[in-house]
């Protein structure tokens, strides 16, 4: 009997692994490969942009990342709109994939010596700080999933017209706020609550500080937003209108029926 449902796990396991890698390779040579490629490198640029903090305040911390994120978070309301939430999530992952190879290359290249000039403060900022990057990579694809969730769920009520503007402001803007607030309030819980106390001479964030410069950041974040969702509304409206993707979706829905 123990064998028998050990054998039924594996065999839901590869079916699972064989469906994903399917579902992910269609995806792939459907949607739109400018989109891919601006949200990796948001991605790869929100990683940089952190080590430079533009405002810190008692009340409110922000950083260089902050000029990239409404970026990163436009992509995935986008895919979510026209593909699904599972589409989004998978090139989030995708996206988080590719920050670790690159982060892995910058310290590869921090690390080796050279005696051409001082590249001590460009060594500073490619190799990192490793638990920095394990912050950021848990936090993005939580809020990712938190955020496309939300906009999906959001985008479900509107049944009168849910390809408007106003189902896909009220969709955008509430979970961009959601996800932009789980992003940094996990980020800062994991790198500046357990881990800089103990590897930065007991600099420390109490919880209260981290949901108040997650709130205030998400509240900036979330301005940006508003200001280029319109680009993301028109490129939902050419999709759609061009019938984008129309493989994936279909072959999505078709297995979403019992």
């Amino acid at each position: 009997m123990e064998s028998h449902a050990k054998n039924s796990f594996f065999a839901s396991l590869r079916n699972f692994c064989l469906r994903e890698k399917e579902e992910t390779a269609l995806l792939l040579r459907c949607i739109p490969a400018s989109v891919v490629t601006l949200f990796v490198v948001s991605v790869i640029s929100m990683n940089l942009l952190a080590n430079k903090t533009l405002l810190q305040l008692p009340w409110i911390a922000l950083d260089g990342g902050i000029l990239i994120s409404w970026l990163s978070f436009m992509c995935m309301d986008v895919i979510t709109k026209h593909f699904g939430p599972r589409a989004s999530n998978r090139i989030s992952v995708l996206a988080s994939l590719v920050n670790l190879l690159t982060c892995m290359i910058f310290f590869i290249a921090s690390i080796i010596p050279s005696n051409a000039a001082d590249y001590s403060a460009f060594d500073s900022i490619l190799g990192g700080t490793w638990f920095i990057l394990l912050g950021s990579t848990i936090a993005f694809l939580s809020s990712a999933v938190i955020n496309n969730s939300v906009n999906w769920t959001i985008g479900k009520a509107f049944t009168k017209n849910p390809h408007g503007k106003l189902a896909y402001a009220v969709q955008t803007y509430v979970s961009t706020f959601i996800g932009q607030f789980m992003d940094n309030f996990i980020f800062s819980v994991i790198v500046f609550t357990f881990f800089a106390p103990i590897f930065w001479d007991g600099f420390h964030w109490s919880f209260l500080q981290c949901a108040m410069c997650a709130l205030t950041g998400a509240l900036a974040e979330l301005i940006m937003e508003i200001l280029f969702s319109p680009v993301g509304y028109r490129i939902v409206t050419k999709w759609r209108n061009m019938n984008v993707g129309k493989e994936y979706i279909s072959l999505i829905e078709k297995r979403r029926k019992p």
